[in-house]
């Protein structure tokens, strides 16, 4: 890793690196909360956060912007850098949204089966596409990161600390604040998917640091097939490998270091063939297209409903809308992919 020796002339590029990042969060208003108009039970709410509408199209623009913040505050970015990451597409989009932003060079490191939508998008923001065996993706990010002395930007690793997860304007906060007028406005349950583990790690940590608003909401993480997080939460083992999942995005053939098990609270784990058919239901109930990580939170927020009603509980579900399903028009929503691959 470089480190770049902060001179007057690389501190006042970072001063103005940093500038840029920040008026572009301002230009972004917050993502909307939608709530569901039909619940398969009268006294629990369903609401699902809707990430698309970031500039960069998903949630990970979230993780890209601390990512790039931590790095350069580390000193590990500055003027002129190669930033290289490792990544199934939607991460990689968000970074060349902002390595374009400071005009960085950006190679993503990606599977050979990412969804061609998602390597349009990153070459449409100036990014270099470098794809590779899906188990070969942490290997090359690193050897390029060393062959053209750039900086491996490691999602995987940084993601848990890159954010700030006691507030700053994170994704916990900005659900409980939006929720604040609801008919429950404390969730019962908050369900997300895991692919470096960030998100969850940032919401389990914050609704235990706000003891007071957030004591009764809990934490569950969807999990695909082909994923070893379950496992790892079960067992705590690190040594585990695994396919990994078809659903871009969420699930990994190795333990994360950003994964953060001991901030869980429930696993659940969801056959991709659900995943698939309610990403589908999600698009018709809301009029727009989602992608296939959506509908495995959907399953997830769905079987705790029933469970709830089952108890005689009311309360209010939280999840999330990950990326749009325009991206996935070669797979999810091309109907012969979907008659072979969906119920």
């Amino acid at each position: 890793m470089t480190i770049h020796i902060p001179t007057r002339a690389s501190r006042d590029w970072l001063d103005w690196a940093i500038g840029e990042i920040e008026a572009d969060r301002m230009r972004s208003a917050d993502t909307h909360l939608v709530k569901l108009m039909t619940s398969p039970h009268p006294g629990i709410d369903l609401y699902l956060k809707d990430e698309s509408s970031h500039p960069s199209g998903s949630l990970k623009h979230r993780l890209a912007r601390s990512l790039f913040l931590y790095a350069l505050c580390n000193g590990w970015i500055g003027a002129g850098t190669t930033v290289i990451e490792a990544s199934s597409g939607s991460a990689a989009i968000s970074e060349a949204y902002f390595a374009r932003l400071l005009g960085l060079r950006f190679v993503a490191v990606v599977p050979a089966t990412t969804a061609p939508a998602k390597l349009v998008e990153i070459e449409r923001l100036g990014g270099t596409c470098h794809p590779v065996p899906a188990g070969e993706i942490y290997a090359a990010a690193q050897a390029l990161a060393e062959e053209t002395g750039g900086h491996y930007m490691d999602q995987f690793t940084y993601a848990e600390r890159a954010t700030d997860w006691r507030g700053n304007n994170n994704i916990a906060e900005s659900i409980f604040e939006q929720m604040a007028s609801e008919r429950h406005p404390i969730p019962t349950w908050i369900v997300v998917g895991a692919g470096t583990g960030g998100t969850s790690a940032t919401i389990g940590r914050f609704i235990r640091y706000r003891r007071t608003c957030c004591k009764r909401t809990r934490l569950a993480v969807v999990d695909p097939e082909g994923s070893v997080f379950t496992e790892h939460w079960q067992t705590g083992r690190t040594d585990l490998s695994a396919c990994g999942s078809r659903i871009e995005g969420i699930g990994r053939p190795r333990v994360e270091p950003s994964f953060q098990r001991h901030v869980v609270d429930r696993m659940i784990p969801v056959a991709d063939r659900d995943s698939f058919t309610a990403a589908h239901k999600v698009s018709a109930a809301i009029g727009k297209r989602v992608g296939p990580s959506t509908g495995t939170n959907m399953v997830g927020v769905l079987a705790i409903a029933d469970e709830m009603a089952a108890r005689g509980e009311e309360g209010s579900i939280v999840s999330l809308i990950c990326d749009s399903g325009e991206r996935y028009l070669d797979t999810l929503y091309d109907d012969s992919w979907f008659a072979a691959h969906g119920n």
